[in-house]
């Protein structure tokens, strides 16, 4: 996700400045907003100390003789599950002892049958679940310091000193509390002849590491929370499912979306669902908004929009604190307009569900990195909380973190908004400031459409299709008209262009754009080489002064083609650039492409049903080929999502030895309680060890244990409505994109009113490197590019290949005739580092 699922807006972006100044106006308050950033950024610093960002080298049974106890605590959310399954199968690659404790900081009080000793099937088949398997539970007891002497007895009886906490800020505090009076427990435990003094010299220190649980994203300190996203699935779909009833009957609704004092949910969901009215508690409106939501409801139906959307955020207020909720907004409909609305209340709809695949995987890092964490910690040791920051997994000081939570809840409550939105981070305050330009832009007037729009601007889609496409096109085309300009959507990618198949684009022309998969200006994979003179002659024709290529490598390859040639067609000469967009996320300058998130959810879902569609029948191991040619990207990340037992890519070189190493892991974990296995292949990974070669070599050498099929998906993983991350990311790539565009044809703007762009600046590629977007030149991108494989030569997600063996390989395997080949060396789990 992402690793965002949201991105950061240029300090450049089309009135930036503004909205930085309105944020500071609404909240009444003396502070300029680069001073609140100041004072975010100097307390986000404090936060990350060199002694914990960096993930560890570890190796096999690096702990051997520690034990850790794992529980969720608070309020569940979709991921918690493969948090605990991470962390369970980490624990025992280390050497140590796992537990897992029911029932939160309750089954901690209270002993006993709640706590359980886990193995590595424990934990098998719970990553999709949402919920937790193990249970939460708030515990008034454990708030009096005679519970919690409760606990540290039941733990020392176990041998348990170590913590994994998986939850809210609430259970963090409680926590670190807990870890604070240890000490002092023990002593009256010791006094009491409860516990021995070799127990009491043994425990010395309670250690604790956290992970935050959540699906408000309210914690300060982490890019995002394991369950927001998939939380923001199931808004999505409701939406989706309630745009076609509304749009059939002209009708307004409203929806009250959850997260608390946080307003991330409202947020992200105005920005994805192209909601009339956003109402959330960073951002009260104006005292005047009764007036300003009818008057935007009113002239939107004039224009003649079906459909209304109005989020709601369940702690949204006005500038005087007065809670503004649904009612009280359907009430200001009818009042001022007349017009019936219908209101929806998601409620727990939210935390449920299966998990999305970008939750399973942040959820996977975490985890593991928090057991990690929690064994290496010592007496001096600050507790830490692992979050993710810039597609990193990091650790901050626990207490740090927490603290700056309550100050964001505190500057909320005594109307200091801008604070409260400055302390949530860069990351909320990008996407703040996107969900502002989006509500502020309108289409042009009739009075505005009469004056010449000073340049012209072309899109046009080139490659294959992939969901977040017309997201895309659509907030680029709303983002040129805002400026003024006029943009033409080019039909059929090249070969429209050199038919001249250019029309201009409307504001109203875009409208529903965002939820839709495929392409609708339609594409393919032609690329300009050969064709530069026609290509030339259309560009002059309908005198293109700019010009946007939304697809994958082709449209890479075609931005680059025509740089090139720019010294010998002077039409080339034209500010250009490339919005990403690719399921198989190969392309250079950006982690994340526009539609692989979409790929990459299909692809779990498919795993999901497949591994369903064995149970209790026998046992059976699936080889299922995923797209991407040469990139291994889908197949890695969707064998992690979806708890697979091995993925197979042509960037990690392998041969039959190793399938045969994979096969006897396969082996010892259906003599063991699985039931099901699952086997992933990239198409591109090996000419010569294809899907069917490898089902026949895995039912061979299970000697009949198990039986094989092979599932080859197809393009069913381009399909699909666009998920929440890539309607996110588009959204604002294509805001970005058409500022970058305006920019550059000014700077390339002659006086004889031609364009002459020929830095190499000015034909760039837009991509996503950690919570920003970036533009990088594409001859500078040319240099990082492997073309006989169409892939980068330097991926970010392969760092990622150690932490899914050591989550897959059955602890039997470390006993066998194997061992020798599986994890002995260490291993660096630090993921994501380019």
């Amino acid at each position: 996700m992402i690793s965002q699922l949201l991105g950061f807006i240029p300090r450049k972006c089309l009135q930036f400045e503004l909205i930085r100044k309105e944020i500071t106006i609404i909240a009444k308050k003396s502070f300029e907003t680069k001073t609140l950033q100041k004072l975010a950024d100097e307390e986000y610093i404090e936060l990350n100390p060199a002694i914990a960002n960096k993930m560890s080298k570890i190796s096999r049974n690096l702990y051997k003789g520690q034990s850790v106890a794992i529980f969720t605590s608070g309020g569940d959310s979709c991921g918690m599950n493969g948090a605990l399954r991470a962390s369970v199968r980490m624990a025992i690659y280390l050497g140590s002892q796992p537990y897992m404790i029911r029932e939160g900081y309750q089954g901690m009080v209270e002993g006993g049958e709640h706590f359980v000793k886990a193995k590595w099937s424990s934990v098998s088949s719970i990553i999709h679940l949402g919920g937790t398997i193990i249970g939460s539970a708030r515990c008034a007891e454990f708030m009096q310091r005679e519970g919690r002497k409760k606990a540290a007895f039941n733990l020392v009886q176990r041998d348990i000193n170590r913590l994994v906490v998986i939850g809210g800020d609430g259970s963090l505090t409680g926590a670190n509390i807990f870890r604070q009076e240890w000490s002092g427990l023990l002593d009256e435990l010791l006094a009491e002849g409860k516990i021995t003094t070799q127990q009491r010299e043994k425990y010395v220190d309670l250690h604790v590491v956290g992970v935050v649980g959540s699906i408000d994203n309210d914690f300060c300190g982490t890019d995002l929370t394991i369950g927001a996203n998939t939380a923001l699935h199931r808004i999505t779909e409701a939406i989706d499912s309630i745009a076609s009833t509304a749009y059939s009957h002209k009708r307004i609704f409203i929806l009250e979306v959850m997260g608390r004092r946080c307003g991330f949910l409202a947020m992200i969901t105005g920005i994805i669902s192209e909601a009339d009215y956003v109402f959330c508690p960073e951002a009260p409106p104006p005292m005047d908004w009764h007036d300003r939501l009818c008057e935007k409801l009113q002239k939107e139906g004039e224009g003649g929009q079906r459909l209304h959307i109005i989020i709601v955020a369940e702690g949204a207020s006005d500038l005087n604190g007065e809670p503004i909720t649904v009612e009280i907004v359907k009430k200001v409909i009818l009042d001022k307009l007349k017009r019936e609305s219908r209101i929806t209340v998601l409620g727990h709809v939210q935390r449920g569900g299966a998990t999305s695949a970008y939750d399973r995987i942040l959820a996977c890092r975490m985890g593991a990195e928090a057991v990690v964490a929690v064994l290496e910690a010592t007496g001096n040791t600050t507790p830490v909380v692992v979050v993710l920051t810039n597609n990193q997994i990091e650790r901050i000081p626990l207490m740090g973190a927490v603290e700056r939570t309550q100050a964001a809840n505190e500057a909320l409550k005594s109307g200091d908004w801008a604070k409260a939105i400055a302390l949530r981070g860069v990351f909320f305050q990008g996407n703040m400031m996107a969900l502002k330009l989006l509500s502020r832009a309108k289409p042009l007037t009739k009075e505005q459409c009469c004056v010449p729009p000073p340049f012209n601007i072309a899109v046009m889609h080139v490659g294959s299709p992939a969901c977040g496409i017309n997201a895309a096109t659509r907030s680029l085309v709303r983002t040129i008209i805002y400026n003024g300009d006029r943009i033409f959507g080019v039909s059929n990618g090249l070969v429209g262009l050199i038919a001249g198949q250019l029309k201009p684009l409307a504001w109203s022309d875009v409208i529903g754009w965002c939820s839709q998969g495929g392409a609708f200006l339609g594409m393919n994979r032609i690329t300009p080489e050969g064709k530069y003179p026609e290509i030339a002659r259309r560009l002059r024709e309908f005198n293109i002064q700019g010009l946007v290529v939304i697809g994958g490598f082709e449209a890479y390859r075609t931005v680059l083609s025509l740089t090139t040639e720019r010294a010998s067609y002077q039409e080339f000469c034209i500010p250009m650039a490339v919005i990403p967009s690719t399921i198989s996320n190969n392309m250079p300058g950006t982690e994340y492409t526009i539609g692989a998130d979409t790929s990459l959810n299909e692809i779990t879902k498919i795993c999901d049903l497949i591994r369903d569609s064995a149970r209790g029948y026998k046992k059976r191991v699936f080889i299922i080929e995923t797209m991407g040619g040469f990139c291994g990207y889908l197949a890695t990340m969707a064998a992690m999502a979806a708890g697979a037992d091995s993925a197979y890519i042509f960037e990690e070189k392998f041969n039959v030895r190793d399938m045969q190493r994979d096969c006897a892991n396969m082996v010892a974990k259906m003599s063991d309680v699985i039931e099901r296995g699952l086997v992933l292949r990239c198409e591109g990974a090996n000419k010569n060890y294809t899907a069917d070669f490898m089902q026949r070599l895995y039912e061979e050498e299970s000697n009949g244990l198990f039986s094989c099929r092979t599932c080859i998906l197809g393009h069913a993983q381009q399909g699909g409505k666009p998920t929440p991350f890539d309607r996110c990311i588009a959204t604002e790539m294509g805001i970005a994109c058409g500022q970058f565009i305006h920019e550059q044809m000014v700077k390339s703007l002659q006086t004889d009113g031609t364009m002459l762009a020929v830095t190499k600046h000015s034909a760039c590629m837009l991509g996503m490197i950690g919570p920003e977007y970036k533009y990088t030149s594409v001859e500078d991108l040319s240099h990082q590019t492997e073309f006989q494989y169409r892939t980068p030569k330097n991926q970010w997600w392969m760092k990622l290949r150690p932490l899914l063996r050591i989550l897959s390989t059955h602890d039997s395997a470390y006993t066998t005739d194997n061992k020798a080949q599986v994890h002995q060396q260490p291993v660096d789990i630090n993921c994501t580092v380019n």
